[in-house]
């Protein structure tokens, strides 16, 4: 008999539907009232966007391979959550330079990553971990632990606020993100590339692929959409403080793994992941119906992220 396959993004879906209409068996669930069940399903997608923008970068280091990771992620975006505050300070004509200024301060502490994974030999995890230091304790010495500013109206209405149909600003923004992060994947050089260097960087490099210069580029994007995370966080909370980022990182790890992108680097799409962010947002948040402590809730995303490991090192024998 033939078996049916399913893809990793689909597969990543259906349990998120799964999971939503299971809900509806538990105390207060979200699908154990049927008028409020579409606006919390809106709801659950719009914080999964979040997630889903910050685990685009961990999705290209991952495709990129040679056990690539990014650690840093968590503490870009605290950082560029908080330059985005400063910087605005209520002003709508603010929020464009701010927007500019985190994107290139992302881009600039993935580069640095990039450069010490390249030219340094230093692993992806340890040089990225280390980072994570220097950037958290950079905040520290900065901000002294009091963060002021504010955010602008206008980014409250094309973030949080409903913009079409009732459906919020951000999963708008995601949509077409998603569409550009499929464009560059799948209908670019530099996304050809990346998923060669992630099979075999000797056989691209004899192909002709600047493996060093796509390394490079891939780690300072990889800090780029981090810093657009942050801008997007900060706009959607309206406050933030000194360990805003760090919710995201493990999650942003696990949403990779979840939408099936292979953390052996050369297999994976954007699609996967962002059913993978749909997925720990809703697990997320109906540990937090059923009052579950924090450390539950860590345990939980932590346990996902070994299973899904656990399934990379059996795929991974696979192909070899």
């Amino acid at each position: 008999m033939k078996r049916i396959a399913i893809s990793p993004p689909i597969a990543a879906v259906l349990l998120a539907i799964t999971l939503f209409l299971l809900s509806g068996l538990l105390p207060n669930g979200f699908g154990s009232n049927p008028e409020v069940a579409i606006p919390q399903a809106v709801n659950i997608l719009r914080l999964s966007v979040f997630l889903g923008v910050i685990a685009a970068g961990q999705t290209l280091v991952v495709i990129s391979g040679a056990e690539g990771i990014d650690l840093s992620s968590g503490a870009v975006v605290t950082l560029t959550a908080i330059v985005t505050y400063s910087i605005v300070k209520g002003q709508n004509e603010n929020v464009l330079p701010a927007l500019l200024v985190v994107l290139v301060v992302g881009a600039a502490i993935g580069f640095v990553n990039g450069i010490g994974v390249t030219f340094l030999n230093i692993s992806p995890l340890v040089m990225t971990l280390g980072m994570s230091g220097v950037v958290s304790g950079l905040i520290l010495v900065v901000t002294q632990g009091n963060v002021s500013g504010a955010i602008a109206p206008i980014m409250t209405q094309l973030i949080a606020r409903p913009v079409f149909l009732g459906i919020p600003g951000a999963i708008v923004i995601w949509i077409l993100f998603g569409v550009l992060m499929w464009l560059l994947l799948e209908r670019t050089t530099f996304g050809k590339q990346l998923f060669a260097i992630g099979t075999n960087r000797t056989t691209a490099r004899l192909s002709g692929v600047n493996v060093t210069g796509m390394v490079l580029g891939t780690y300072a994007l990889a800090g780029l959409l981090a810093g657009l995370g942050g801008f997007l966080v900060v706009g959607n909370t309206g406050v933030v403080h000194i360990r805003i980022g760090d919710p995201f990182l493990v999650p942003s790890i696990a949403a990779v793994a979840v939408g099936g992108t292979l953390l052996s680097g050369g297999k994976g799409s954007y699609w996967g992941t962002m059913a993978g962010a749909l997925v720990l947002t809703l697990i997320t948040s109906l540990l937090t119906t059923m009052q579950m402590p924090e450390s539950v809730r860590r345990m939980v995303l932590g346990a996902t992220l070994l299973i899904m490991i656990s399934l990379y090192g059996r795929q991974r024998s696979l192909r070899q």
